[in-house]
C-alpha cells in the first residue's frame, strides 16, 4: 500500500525510480522489488524504460481501490476461512459465528472498495500539512 500512495503521491513528477520509493518509505529495494511484479500483473502500476525511466501508477488513482491493493498482496480478504468457502468447516451450516464473520468481511470489503488511492492522497496531505503546522 505504501508503495502505492507514493506513486500516488508523485504521479505528477512522471515515473519514480525503486530507490527513491525505497528511501522515503524506508522499505528495502530488496523487499519492494519482490512487490512490483504482482502489482505490474494486476494492471496497478507499470514500469518505464530508459533514463527518465522508472514507476507510475498504470491508471488514475481514483480507479484503484484499497481492495484492488490489498488483494495483490493478500489474496482472499475473507477474515475467516470458511467465510469464502463453507467447506472449510464441517460446523459452517450451523455456526453462528460464521455469520458474524461474513457480515464483519462484507463491511471490511465495503469500507476497502469505497476508498480509491485519490481518497488516500488526500489524506496524506491533510496529515502532511498538519504535521508542518506544528
Amino acid at each position: 500500500m505504501r508503495i502505492m500512495l507514493d506513486l500516488a503521491v508523485h504521479d505528477d513528477s512522471g515515473p519514480v525510480f525503486l530507490k527513491d520509493i525505497a528511501s522515503r518509505q524506508q522499505i528495502s529495494q530488496k523487499y519492494l522489488w519482490q512487490l512490483i511484479n504482482p502489482l505490474k500483473a494486476m494492471g496497478l502500476i507499470k514500469s518505464v524504460r530508459g533514463a527518465n525511466g522508472g514507476y507510475s501508477l498504470a491508471k488514475p488513482a481514483s480507479q484503484i481501490t484499497l481492495k484492488d491493493i490489498i488483494q495483490v498482496g493478500e489474496g482472499s480478504l475473507s477474515l475467516v476461512d470458511c467465510v469464502e468457502d463453507s467447506r472449510e468447516c464441517d460446523r459452517s451450516d450451523l455456526c453462528v459465528y460464521r455469520d458474524v464473520w461474513m457480515e464483519a468481511t462484507r463491511k471490511m470489503l465495503e469500507t476497502f472498495e469505497s476508498l480509491t488511492l485519490e481518497d488516500m492522497v488526500k489524506r496524506h496531505w491533510q496529515k502532511f500539512s498538519g504535521i508542518s503546522e506544528k
